[in-house]
């Protein structure tokens, strides 16, 4: 019989407010301590052990997600300034290789092509290969990536270790491949070129990961030259930079989980000062496009100042903090999510009935009457999906006429969607090629609501093959769940989950507070001192799964990861008994222990979304009494818990490889069957390369189907 690695004990002690926890397995903290390190891989090996018997499977599954996918594949190209830009995938090859072609004039907005293509397209130039980068590499990430505005030079951060931070490099589109002694190192990704190409601007970080420090680097000079232009001393907020996509002003963005501000520069003098928007008002949130209106600059602000789902108004860009023109008030069904401005038009992204929408508004060239209203001018591109999810997608260009939207749902794979914003004419690109033999009419997608301990109704989304599954009849189903910063799961198609569902496994959304599916309030009843409604409405939509026969706990198995994985581990806690298997990713389980320590990566930005237990006894107390850690229990005997997978990675710099770890120690502690499977070159997202990615996701796939009782063939 297989033993699980014996994790030493080491008590510390920690005390805050009064209370005393004593920690047994802090020390596997010590990641560069070899002892960690041979433990991580012990865990790793038992953990290889204990699922031997699924190799099969695994392999099925990979196989299957293999064949589905058109390896050998083509993006649909994207137009900036005089070139359309594109992505290649070719089979057998990790990463993308990033491409563009001539644009035929200032008229051509059709894309060259949009199926694949094995030759190069006449005047194809490879901008950059990815698969080149990543060689000797365990892993690889892409960054930064953008070309000068003359389209001479390319500018892309690597990061190699996982850890999301990169280092910059300029190359030279002259065709001679030339890389630029210009190297800047330990940078954010989202690195910018100002419209001249002559200046970049970027992002550093502090000691705890937090991007908080702009600079302005000269192309073709040392780093060490370069020159601050905006730091933000308060650690809660995080900075961006980049360009309005008209080009005429530079962007700096600082924000924390609740508050933000902007700054501008117009992009004529590089040399000049950035100027406040609107000031940090606390619990202010906005977001500011730039559009010419009757010949004039102004200001698009989404805010929700008075207006918790948002409103939109208009400024002067010579004056914003002056009068404000309403151009859609605040409404209770429609929470605001952002506008794009362009020269002829701008788009509005919104969420309404707990699904995200697109609509477009036409800018008069002598601007807007005073007397216009939202119904004169903005018309909503409606689907006939009763659960879709539609948003902007690629529209890098100030002048284009078409506006680009990605769409999709449970059973409608991603489709790029051209809208001809004059006659509203869509043209379909392109929709993600899905091998084999896949029929949508084949699978069902639905709407459920499950009643919450206080009364709350949460949504529930459900897709599954409709011949596999008998109503009425208990079958296995996986459920998952996140319920965190007003991140909303939307109708999404998966490649991976037709090996789920074509094995008659159910796969359900539990749409919790915390998220933000049903709006701002959906999220702020499901943080801080609310937060354990995030846990209490899955349990809720778990138990009605199985009262509606849906399911049963003999086969329901719940996944989630980083913030629902917190959500998975207070599950645990909560209701074990409920499930047969969980799915935990990259999950947060520590979280009093991450959060009680202000040099940790993200910590202080975070006070906004949990409360701040190190100065508030109350935020103390209520966080201690659902982390997942300290709330690890016997109950009447240690296999009350279900069997537990808990997946991380050793860079990982947001939720950090000792909290699973720990978590791992303490259930086994208890009895409870927990696996830890560790990443040890991979950071939060998981391995790079897509066929590493594929075979990963099919390694927890095989898990759950073995967890969920599913028949492991689909026959």
């Amino acid at each position: 019989m297989l033993t699980p690695p014996v994790t030493k004990k080491r008590p510390v002690t920690r005390e805050h407010h009064g209370d005393v926890f004593v920690d047994d397995y802090e020390w596997l903290r010590e990641k560069d301590d070899p002892e960690v390190v041979a433990h991580l891989h012990e865990e790793n090996a038992y953990t290889k052990a204990r699922t031997e018997h699924l190799t099969v499977l695994t392999e099925q599954v990979f196989e299957e997600i293999k064949a589905r996918t058109k390896e050998t594949d083509l993006s649909v190209p994207t137009r900036e300034g005089d070139w359309w830009y594109f992505s290649r995938t070719v089979e057998g090859s990790e990463y993308g290789i990033h491409c563009r072609v001539p644009a035929a004039g200032p008229d051509d907005w059709e894309p060259p092509v949009t199926d694949v293509s094995d030759s190069p397209l006449p005047g194809e130039q490879v901008l950059l290969d990815e698969n080149l980068e990543a060689e000797g590499h365990e892993f690889f990430s892409l960054g930064s990536f953008d070309v000068s505005g003359d389209g001479t030079t390319l500018l892309y951060g690597v990061d190699v270790d996982g850890d999301e931070r990169y280092r910059l490099r300029l190359r030279a589109l002259d065709g001679s491949g030339r890389v630029y002694d210009d190297v800047i190192e330990d940078t954010a990704a989202g690195a910018t070129f100002d419209p001249t190409g002559r200046y970049v601007y970027y992002a550093t970080v502090d000691e705890a990961w937090r991007p908080d420090t702009i600079w302005r680097h000269e192309v073709g000079t040392e780093a060490s030259a370069d020159v601050q232009v905006f730091t933000d001393p308060d650690e809660r907020f995080w900075l961006g930079v980049g360009l309005t996509r008209s080009r005429k002003y530079v962007v700096i963005e600082a924000g924390s989980n609740i508050t933000s501000e902007t700054w501008l520069l117009d992009a004529d003098d590089p040399m000049g000062e950035f100027t406040v928007v609107w000031p940090r008002k606390d619990g202010v949130e906005y977001d500011v496009e730039h559009v010419v209106a009757g010949g004039k600059d102004r200001l698009l602000i989404t805010h929700n100042d008075g207006a918790v789902n948002f409103e939109l108004v208009s400024v002067a860009a010579s004056d914003p903090q002056g009068p404000r023109r309403m151009l859609l008030p605040h409404s209770e069904e429609m929470r605001i999510e952002g506008v794009d401005a362009f020269r002829d038009f701008v788009a509005l992204e919104y969420r309404r009935d707990g699904l995200p929408r697109v609509a477009v508004a036409k800018v008069p060239p002598q601007g807007l009457p005073a007397d216009a209203t939202p119904d004169d001018t903005l018309h909503e591109l409606v689907f006939d999906e009763a659960l879709s999810a539609a948003g902007l997608s690629g529209n890098p260009s100030w002048e284009q006429p078409l506006l680009r939207i990605g769409y999709g749902s449970f059973v409608t794979p991603s489709t790029v969607i051209d809208v001809v914003v004059e006659t509203g004419e869509r043209i379909v690109r392109k929709q993600q090629p899905v091998l084999g033999d896949y029929d949508p009419t084949a699978y069902t997608q639905r709407r459920d609501w499950a009643e919450a301990s206080d009364g709350a109704l949460v949504p529930i989304s459900l897709v599954y093959r409709t011949d596999l599954v008998e109503p009425g009849t208990p079958a296995p189903t996986l459920l998952y769940g996140y319920g965190s910063y007003e991140y909303s799961i939307d109708p999404g198609f998966s490649i991976a989950r037709l090996s789920l569902l074509d094995r008659g496994i159910v796969f359900a959304v539990a749409h919790v507070r915390g998220g933000g599916e049903l709006g701002r309030l959906w999220y702020e009843h499901g943080k801080k001192l609310e937060k354990k409604h995030t846990f209490s409405d899955f349990v809720a939509v778990a138990r009605h799964l199985v009262d509606t026969d849906v399911t049963a706990p003999d086969r329901l198995v719940a996944q989630g990861g980083s913030a629902g994985g917190l959500l998975m581990g207070a599950v645990a806690n909560l209701a074990p008994k409920l499930f047969s298997g969980i799915l935990a990713e990259v999950p947060f389980v520590d979280a009093l222990t991450s959060i009680l320590d202000p040099d940790l990566p993200l910590t202080v930005i975070e006070w906004d979304e949990w409360g701040n237990p190190l100065d508030d006894p109350e935020v103390y107390a209520y966080m201690k009494s659902y982390s997942p850690y300290e709330n690890v229990h016997d109950g009447h005997h240690g296999s009350s818990y279900p069997p537990i997978l808990a997946v991380t990675s050793l860079n990982d710099t947001r939720v950090l490889y000792v909290e699973p770890a720990k978590w791992v120690a303490k259930l086994r502690e208890c009895g409870a069957d927990a696996l830890l499977k560790i990443e040890m070159a991979a950071g939060h997202g998981g391995v790079s390369g897509r066929y590493a990615s594929w075979r990963e996701r099919a390694f927890a796939y095989a898990w759950v189907i073995d967890r969920a009782k599913a028949h492991p063939t689909g026959e």
